[in-house]
């Protein structure tokens, strides 16, 4: 069992550079898995390099980062299929990448990104880089700090091992260790249900936070946590490159809208990023390199700086 675990634990690790992963005692079935990521990762590329500069829009952007020729973006590189390094241990990859190319090419700039924690990126959008992309949900919280264009939805999904060989009861969670990635919405959940448990006397919970997403994944599969908590989309993609080792439990909760993050009370950005995405939505290639992802269940019809309504 040991073996097997150290196993799993390598092939996680590979799978956080982009690598599609067969967490098994063997490595049956990799390679057709590889191709399929690739053969997405390339899909998606021919849509972006399609993308045309729009000279309208372009003209909206500020002066300073038209002139660099450049848009910096702050990401989270371990969150498939979001965001994440392909097998080359460098190449960002992802839905996220793939919008980022796009909008910045739409602006006529170059997308340059530069790998970030995910708790660091907040704080650091304004000055650190232009924007963050990196599968934010929109909350009251990060608006006091930055502005947002809306471009995505997701809801949270709870993951554990295949069969739920420990009874984990979506519904009940006291006595559980949960398996979250720092800052995001999901550990602010898990901490009100540890919270709620210990107000009503019951079982402890054990809150796990990780780093980067699949060290979260890695902890249910080795059996350190006994369910992981993440973006729907993400756990969704981290169950199939786990060869039926994970299941989703429950259902898919509280869909809320995921937002581009950009310096707070910066308008010609916001406004700039917000026509381009816009213009990314209404003439196709939007949904082309959601699709080509398979992630279109979460596609918008409109993106709005700082929208009212968050379902």
């Amino acid at each position: 069992m040991f073996g097997n675990a150290q196993s799993t634990m390598k092939k996680v690790a590979a799978f956080a550079l982009g690598a599609a992963v067969i967490l098994g005692s063997a490595a049956c079935g990799t390679t057709d898995e590889t191709q399929t990521a690739a053969k997405d990762s390339q899909n998606a590329t021919s849509i972006v390099d399609s993308v045309k500069k729009d000279d309208k829009i372009a003209a909206m952007l500020p002066q300073k980062i038209a002139e660099s020729g450049k848009l910096t973006v702050g990401m989270e590189m371990t969150y498939a299929p979001a965001e994440f390094v392909a097998e080359d241990g460098k190449t960002p990859e992802g839905y996220d990448v793939d919008l980022a190319k796009a909008l910045a090419k739409t602006l006529g700039v170059k997308a340059d990104f530069i790998s970030s924690s995910f708790d660091s990126i907040v704080p650091s959008v304004g000055s650190k880089y232009d924007l963050g992309i990196t599968a934010m949900t929109i909350t009251e919280e990060r608006e006091d700090s930055v502005d947002f264009v809306s471009y995505y939805k997701a809801g949270s999904m709870w993951v554990v091992k295949k069969g739920n060989p420990d009874k984990v009861d979506a519904k009940n969670l006291c006595g559980t260790k949960i398996a979250v990635q720092v800052g995001t919405t999901q550990e602010e959940d898990a901490n009100k249900i540890k919270e709620q448990c210990a107000a009503d006397g019951k079982a402890a919970v054990e809150v796990m936070p990780s780093k980067q997403q699949t060290d979260a994944a890695t902890n249910v599969v080795t059996g350190k946590a006994d369910v992981f908590y993440a973006d729907s989309p993400v756990a969704g993609y981290a169950i199939s490159q786990t060869d039926g080792q994970l299941e989703e439990l429950g259902e898919v909760e509280g869909t809320i809208k995921q937002g581009i993050a950009i310096k707070k009370g910066d308008t010609q950005l916001a406004e700039a990023v917000q026509a381009a995405m816009q213009h990314l939505m209404d003439d196709g290639t939007y949904m082309k390199i959601l699709k080509a992802w398979g992630v279109e269940s979460g596609a918008l019809d409109k993106a709005e700086i700082n929208p009212k309504d968050l379902s």
